[in-house]
C-alpha cells in the first residue's frame, strides 16, 4: 500500500499523525502550507522561542482561526494547533513525531535526544546538527526504537533516495552530489558583503526578510558542506581531504565530471561525494546546469549495462562506463511529509547516518590571532571544508558546528582549519561534545 492510501486509512480510522513543530521558520512555514491538505496528517503544536513567528506562519499560510487551539491539550481533543515557546511541552505531550527545523546545531541536538528520549520519531531539518552528531543520535533512536531521520524536501535526502535507488537496482553508487553556484572568492565572503554574490533585489535585501548569515553560509561553502557530509555518513561514502571541487558542468556532463581521476574525473576515490558548479569560474551562467538538483553516478557492470547506458539518454560519460542520474529540484519544505509519513506509518528514514564517514571542519576565511572570537557558518572568520572523518579525528580538526562564540588561543592562517588544540573549550556545550566524543568513537567500524 502507497503513502498517500495510508494516511487516508489513518484519518478513515480517527488516527492522524500527530506532529510536533519546533521552528517556524522558512522551512517549517513551508510544511504547514501544506500539512492541512493530507489526510492523515494533525499538526499539534508549534514551537518557537518567538511566538509571533510562529503566529505569523499560521497567518502566512492561511491557517483557519478557528483550527487554532490555546494549549496542547485542546489541540488534542479537538485536533486543532497551537503554538507555545517552549519546545519541552511538546516532548510531554501525546505526540507521533517531532520535526526539528531550528537551524541551530547545538539546540538540534538537545531537541532530538528529548524526542528520542520521549519516545517520539525525529525529523532532522537541522543538517547542521546531524553532520556534527547525526551518528550518535542515530546509534541513540535506534537503541530507543524510533526513528531518526533526514528531511525529505532537502537535498541529502532526495539524494539519499537517488542512491537507495542505484543500490536497489545493483549498481555500486560512483558518486552522489548535488549542484550549487560557487566561484573561489566565495570562500572569503561575509554578511557585509554576501548581498553582492546574490541576485536579489536590493529592496528585498534592504527589506530584513533574509539572513545575511544564512545566505553566506549557502554561498562560502559551507552549506554544501554540511549537506554533502549528511549524505556521506547515511551512504558510506568517503570524500577527498581536499574538500568539494565545485566543477562547473551541466547535466550532460554529470558522469563526465564525477567519476575517478583516473579515467579522467574529478573524484579521489570511487563511492565520494562533490558538488558541481552552475557557474563557470569566469561566473558565466552554465546553460542545463545542475543547480537545486540532485543526483547520482553509477558505473556499469558488465558490457550489456555500458550498451544500456549508451543507447538511452542517461547522460553517460564518453566510455560508456558511467552514467548519472539526476532530478532537476527540490520542494524544501513543501514535501517534507514524505519523511513524517514513512517515519510512522513504516518506520523507516528517509536517509539516517550508518557511520562516520564525512566531517565539516572550520577553516580560517582571513588570518585569524589569540583572542579572537570564532562566530560559526555564515559569518566573519571561517567556513565550512569538507574532508573525510578519518583525517578531522587524526588531526583534531574542530567541526564548524561547534565554532560559535569560541575563543582561540592560537593563531590560524588564512585556508588552514582550525583544531581544537587551537581553541578554549566551551564546557556549557557539554551535551553537543558528548554525542560528537561518540559520533567520533564509530570511526573505529566505519573508516
Amino acid at each position: 500500500m502507497n503513502l498517500h492510501s495510508l494516511l487516508k486509512q489513518r484519518e478513515s480510522d480517527g488516527r492522524p499523525i500527530r506532529v510536533g513543530l519546533i521552528g517556524a521558520g522558512r522551512f517549517g512555514t513551508m510544511y504547514l502550507s501544506q500539512a492541512r491538505n493530507i489526510p492523515g496528517i494533525h499538526v499539534v503544536a508549534i514551537a518557537d522561542i518567538n511566538v509571533k513567528r510562529a503566529q505569523g506562519a499560521l497567518e502566512l499560510v492561511e491557517w483557519p482561526a478557528e483550527a487554532i487551539s490555546s494549549s496542547i491539550e485542546d489541540a488534542l481533543k479537538r485536533r486543532g494547533t497551537t503554538v507555545v515557546a517552549d519546545a519541552a511541552a511538546l516532548f510531554a505531550a501525546d505526540i507521533d513525531v517531532i520535526v526539528e527545523a531550528t537551524g541551530n546545531p547545538i539546540v538540534g541536538i538537545n531537541h532530538a535526544l528529548a524526542a528520542i528520549d520521549s519516545g517520539k520519531h525525529i525529523i532532522m531539518v537541522t543538517v547542521e546538527a546531524d553532520a556534527l552528531a547525526g551518528p550518535a543520535l542515530a546509534k541513540r533512536a535506534e537503541a530507543a526504537g524510533v526513528v531518526y531521520s533526514m528531511a525529505y524536501g532537502d537535498q541529502p535526502a532526495l539524494i539519499m533516495e537517488l542512491v537507495d535507488w542505484a543500490r536497489t537496482s545493483g549498481f555500486d553508487v560512483v558518486c552522489a552530489g548535488k549542484g550549487a553556484k560557487y566561484l573561489e572568492h566565495y570562500h572569503g565572503m561575509n554578511p557585509d558583503n554576501v548581498w553582492e554574490n546574490w541576485e536579489f533585489s536590493k529592496e528585498l535585501t534592504d527589506s530584513g526578510q533574509l539572513n545575511p548569515y544564512m545566505h553566506t553560509s549557502f554561498r562560502d561553502g559551507t552549506k554544501a558542506a554540511i549537506e554533502m557530509a549528511a549524505v556521506a555518513n547515511a551512504a558510506g561514502l568517503v570524500p577527498s581531504d581536499n574538500g568539494l571541487t565545485f566543477t562547473p558542468g551541466n547535466i550532460e556532463e554529470i558522469a563526465t565530471i564525477c567519476r575517478p581521476s583516473e579515467v579522467g574525473g574529478v573524484l579521489a576515490r570511487e563511492g565520494s561525494v562533490d558538488v558541481m558548479s552552475s557557474v563557470t569560474r569566469e561566473g558565466d551562467w552554465i546553460p542545463f546546469n545542475t543547480q537545486e538538483g540532485v543526483f547520482v553516478v553509477v558505473k556499469a557492470t558488465n558490457k550489456y549495462v555500458s550498451g544500456c547506458f549508451t543507447e538511452y539518454p542517461w547522460h553517460p560519460d564518453p566510455t560508456g562506463q558511467y552514467a548519472a542520474l539526476y532530478r532537476p529540484y527540490h520542494y524544501v519544505g513543501l514535501e517534507l511529509n514524505i519523511s513524517i509519513a514513512n517515519a510512522v506509518l513504516r518506520g523507516v528514514a528517509t536517509g539516517t547516518p550508518i557511520g562516520f564517514y564525512g566531517d565539516v571542519v572550520a577553516t580560517a576565511k582571513k588570518d585569524l590571532n589569540p583572542g579572537e572570537f570564532l562566530d560559526g557558518e555564515g559569518g566573519y572568520t571561517v567556513w565550512g571544508k569538507l574532508v573525510s572523518a578519518e583525517t578531522s579525528v587524526r588531526e583534531g580538526l574542530l567541526p564548524v558546528a561547534l565554532a560559535h562564540h569560541v575563543e582561540l588561543k592560537n593563531s590560524v592562517t588564512k585556508g588552514n582549519s582550525v583544531k581544537w588544540e587551537d581553541i578554549v573549550i566551551d564546557e556549557s556545550l557539554a551535551t553537543a561534545l558528548e554525542l560528537r566524543r561518540e559520533t567520533e568513537a564509530l570511526i573505529q567500524t566505519t573508516v
